[in-house]
């Protein structure tokens, strides 16, 4: 069975700026954004890429025409061989009555509660409702699918299969929170051989969004929402939050079963909603880190509150041991690390695609795994991996090195070659692009189109924040480590494993000062760990690398620029290497240098 996951929108970002006003600073305020497509293939996800990787559009909610059409064309597939096509949206009318319930039990003034009703009328008819998103497919790709073979997958529902299918489809609970779906922010349950149960009773309302009041913060920090959340979460390490914090004793309130509620509705047709309250409790907003900071610790202390309330309910309600945590909130790698450890769970997974990047991928898994012909093949383990985009090959890469040839010099390398000079190089103060292999998946840098340096020296953040990333100076950077030394590192907890770079450990107090370059302001590193059967290049140069330095592991940060979608073709790389200060490009096997331009 062929099933094609596909998420993004010809028209949304356009109906959302013009109906809610979600241009400027909150043009991510929006539903479809992270667009891409996924190929799952008689049980196998066998392709997966972002739309932005293509378009070059960061957060794209476009329609992914292209990154369709590389799935199917990596897979040597033709629209007329797909089973069933995975849209991971359900606006349904079961689903849009009880938003016009929402609205209508609202207290407003009857005209702005009828237009509200006219945007939201305008919103999903024009471009969520199934005849108009099947109408885009057509237009975008030229094939007219059939309606019976289309599946709409609840968002939520969409995230929790990503989770499953990433742990090995074993039996687990779930928790899932983002910003929004169709009409919830949060739900929990369980996964036993594939078949979803939702604790209903525990789930959690759009205007009671946690993920939104975050968002919220993000934006009067001065950042994007729906964007920059992670700039937060790496403001709050600077700081302790207050006692007793505001955001907990008048924002949220705690009720039974794991829900809560915030104080008032976040309204999306006033994205500051939450600024006058915010204002009361923490001050006029000051363009200080001392500032920002406390404020950002004060949200983080929220976040690991809420939903560790959460956990609790779904501990009792719940005799497994396995926890998945999904949705735009799971991105939060340092509450995913207190979560665990706080919790009676033996374990908790989360994916590399446990944003909205991912949910293609779920969407895909739900409409196979519920399908009835595929109940055997739902007991069996996936294979697993993030590295399933685009790959290029010697020939692209060296006909792209030749069209760029007046400004690099390159060398070709063997894999040994390669390993063996790269890890020289980096035994000094140099910032090395790497790319080779399949273009990962997800938001984050895996080792497949990373940025690479030593973290031995205290001041190389500096320049890579400064000289390459361009962006803001207390931004941390994440190390690399060789699964097999991490414990050895990094206090890991209950976790053996960190290969997605989802959760936060502490660098044990020996090697602090050995690795600075790798370690945030207060004591921790966002932690990949690396084997040589995942990433078996990457793992020798590591361990090259240690043999000429002690040092046990890399920085490793996304190879882009801020405000630019990940590099994914030869040209993007390019790019980025000669317009910033990158010193060396490692592209596939060939070592890049640039033409010296006093010469």
């Amino acid at each position: 069975m062929i099933i094609l996951g596909c998420n993004g929108f010809t028209g949304a970002a356009e109906a959302f700026g013009r109906l809610f006003g979600a241009v400027g600073i909150d043009k991510h305020y929006i539903l479809g954004h992270d667009a891409g497509a996924a190929l799952m293939v008689d049980g196998k996800l066998v392709a997966a890429v972002e739309e932005e990787r293509l378009n070059r559009e960061k957060k794209t909610s476009d329609f992914p025409v292209n990154a369709v059409r590389w799935c199917l064309d990596h897979a040597g597939v033709q629209f007329s061989d797909i089973d069933l096509i995975a849209i991971p949206w359900n606006l349904s009318a079961e689903v849009f009555d009880p938003m016009l319930a929402d609205l209508v039990s609202t207290p407003m003034d009857v005209k702005e509660k009828f237009g509200r009703l006219d945007r939201l009328g305008q919103l999903v008819t024009g471009v969520f409702n199934r005849e108009t998103v099947l109408a885009d497919f057509a237009a975008r790709t030229g094939f007219t699918p059939d309606p019976d073979k289309v599946v709409f997958v609840p968002h939520h529902l969409g995230h929790a299969m990503t989770g499953w299918y990433m742990a090995g489809m074993r039996d687990t609970a779930f928790l899932i929170s983002d910003g929004r779906a169709e009409v919830f922010s949060s739900m929990m349950g369980e996964i036993r051989d594939g078949k979803i149960r939702v604790f209903q009773e525990s789930t959690i309302g759009g205007n009671d969004s946690l993920a939104l009041l975050y968002a919220s913060i993000t934006r009067f920090l001065g950042f994007v929402p729906n964007n920059d959340e992670y700039k937060v979460m790496g403001l709050s390490g600077f700081a302790a939050p207050p006692s007793p914090n505001p955001l907990l004793e008048h924002f949220v309130e705690l009720r039974e079963n794991g829900r809560y509620a915030l104080c008032r509705p976040h309204d999306l047709e006033n994205s500051r909603c939450f600024d006058p309250l915010l204002e009361q409790h923490f001050g006029p907003l000051q363009d200080t880190v001392e500032y920002k900071a406390g404020l950002a610790a004060a949200a983080q202390e929220m976040i690991t509150a809420v939903t560790s309330h959460q956990v609790r309910a779904l501990e009792a309600k719940t005799d497994l041991k396995h926890l998945v945590l999904e949705g735009g909130l799971a991105m939060n790698c340092v509450n995913n690390t207190l979560l665990l450890e706080g919790s009676q769970f033996e374990d908790m997974a989360v994916s590399f695609g446990a944003s909205d990047t991912g949910v293609v991928l779920g969407a895909a898994v739900y409409a196979w795994a519920t399908h009835p012909d595929n109940a055997e093949q739902v007991k069996s383990t996936p294979s697993i991996t993030p590295y399933l985009g685009p790959e290029y090959d010697d020939a692209t890469m060296l006909t792209t090195l030749q069209e760029y040839g007046d400004r690099v010099e390159w060398s070709r390398l063997s894999d040994d070659e390669v390993i063996d000079q790269v890890a020289k190089l980096l035994t000094e103060k140099v910032v090395i692009g790497y790319y080779e292999g399949r273009l990962e998946h997800g938001p984050r840098a895996l080792g497949h189109r990373s940025i690479l340096a030593n973290p031995k020296f205290s001041d190389i953040k500096d320049v890579i924040n400064i000289r390459i990333k361009h962006r803001e100076p207390f931004r941390p950077f994440a190390p690399i480590v060789l699964e097999s030394d991490a414990s050895k590192i990094f206090d890991m907890g209950r976790k053996t494993s960190s290969p997605h770079m989802t959760f936060v450990f502490p660098v044990r107090p020996e090697f602090q000062d050995l690795i600075p370059g790798a370690s945030h302001v207060d004591g921790t590193s966002r932690v990949q760990t690396i084997t040589d059967r995942d990433t078996p290049r990457l793992a020798a140069l590591l361990r090259r690398f240690t043999a000429l330095t002690d040092v046990p592991c890399l920085i490793n940060t996304s190879f882009n620029v801020a405000g630019e979608p990940i590099v994914c073709a030869p040209a993007d790389a390019l790019n980025c290497f000669l317009g910033t200060e990158i010193d060396y490009l490692v592209l596939g096997n060939y070592l890049v240098t640039k033409v010296d331009a006093s010469k």
